[in-house]
């Protein structure tokens, strides 16, 4: 039995849920989300809560049971308080400004590197050293903030480059005379 799935997902205030099919649709504050079950589990909605429980007992529908569950928590969260990431850029001339749906980034390159932000996701810049993804979709906002991460991600001799705020970057000791 799922340690995770056996728990039911509450509904909170303010989230509207509306199951049809294999198909979940959350709307809240945040926005709105879906989600497809996998077959082999069935969802029930009664009493605010939504129960995940297995159709038949197979291996796959066991290894399914709490990640779905967990998906649903998440979709439900998202829509009533949402998700964010901050991250942290160090190193002399490095910066992020905003220019409408593009993040603007200066790493050093020869050149500026544009990321376009994705539908459903909001970026600000509070200062040019720090950037804050928000979003409904858990997923997504992760997703987002590995791909500016991955822009030049922190070197271990002094640190610099695009790091999550609370990220801790092993430091090597460098060449010695």
């Amino acid at each position: 039995m799922s340690r995770i799935g056996k728990h039911p997902v509450p509904v909170p205030q303010g989230v509207q849920v509306q199951l049809a099919g294999q198909t979940l649709t959350a709307k809240g504050p945040k926005g709105e989300l879906k989600l497809t079950v996998v077959d082999d589990l069935s969802v029930v909605l009664e009493d605010g809560k939504i129960s995940v429980k297995p159709r038949h007992a197979s291996r796959r529908a066991r290894s399914m049971w709490g990640m779905q569950r967990t998906l649903v928590n998440n979709l439900v969260k998202g829509v009533k308080d949402g998700y964010s990431r901050e991250l942290d850029i160090n190193g002399v001339g490095l910066r992020a400004a905003l220019q409408g749906k593009t993040l603007q980034l200066n790493m050093g390159f020869s050149h500026d590197v544009n990321y376009p932000i994705p539908a459903g996701i909001e970026i600000k810049v509070e200062k040019p050293t720090s950037i804050k993804i928000s979003g409904a979709d858990k997923h997504l906002v992760g997703q987002v903030a590995a791909e500016i991460r991955a822009i030049k991600p922190p070197e271990p001799y002094k640190g610099k480059g695009i790091k999550y705020t609370d990220e801790t970057i092993l430091r090597k000791e460098g060449k010695k005379k």
